[in-house]
């Protein structure tokens, strides 16, 4: 419940990548029989995509495929699909929260202010005046990679992305953002569920208290 919580509140912010919990099956053996349980359930992040929205906005990109945008932190470089970036008073190109966009070798991205309309392409190269001053790196995280959320919509990786190489299968998209990839209809559904379920529960653990105090006075020796 706290997952779908999380989720449903974070429906509408750009680039979030909503949790799941999966519950593995675990067969034990015990008096003979194969007893069936679940585990107590593990986390992940869903790296399904979310629904793109033109803005218009000259450093609103999004991504095309399954890469990453990278920023740098003061607890190391992290990972984004939210492309709602600005320039500082100096050039440098920076994310909402104010850290570092990256470029494919990643070092921090700036232009100059004075220089006329930033054009970003769809391999990510940046452009000012007719002139190619640099690119936008798009990084490919491991499937085996586990992720954590990194304040709020950025991700930490237990295994270091590499920039990608096929930048037609991973194109950046200038003037546009991704949104959330929560389905807020499902979400909600399966709140409901997970209510009922706990009510389910609760009252079953109820009934078999009530039953095993009326065992007891039962059984009881009386005066």
């Amino acid at each position: 419940m706290d997952t779908i919580a999380n989720n449903i509140a974070n429906m509408n912010t750009p680039g979030f990548r909503g949790d799941g919990v999966k519950f593995e099956t675990v067969l034990s053996e015990a008096g003979g029989n194969n007893v069936a349980y679940s585990s107590s359930g593990e986390t992940f992040i869903s790296r399904k995509s979310g629904s793109t929205a033109y803005t218009g906005n000259t450093l609103d990109l999004a991504i095309g495929g399954e890469g990453w945008f990278a920023l740098d932190t003061p607890d190391g470089m992290v990972y984004t699909r939210d492309g709602r970036f600005h320039m500082d008073s100096e050039g440098a190109i920076k994310s909402v929260r104010g850290y570092s966009l990256l470029d494919p070798g990643g070092g921090p991205i700036s232009v100059d202010p004075s220089a006329g309309p930033v054009v970003i392409g769809p391999d990510g190269g940046i452009s000012q005046n007719g002139k190619r001053i640099g690119g936008v790196g798009v990084f490919l995280i491991p499937d085996k990679a586990t992720l954590t959320h990194y304040d709020n919509s950025a991700v930490r990786s237990n295994v270091p992305a590499d920039a990608a190489e096929d930048l037609t299968a991973n194109t950046v998209r200038q003037g546009y953002l991704e949104g959330s990839n929560v389905d807020p209809i499902l979400e909600m559904t399966r709140l409901i569920a997970a209510s009922r379920a706990f009510d389910n529960a609760t009252t079953a653990i109820q009934q078999s208290d009530t039953k095993t105090e009326e065992s007891i006075r039962a059984l009881s020796p009386t005066g």
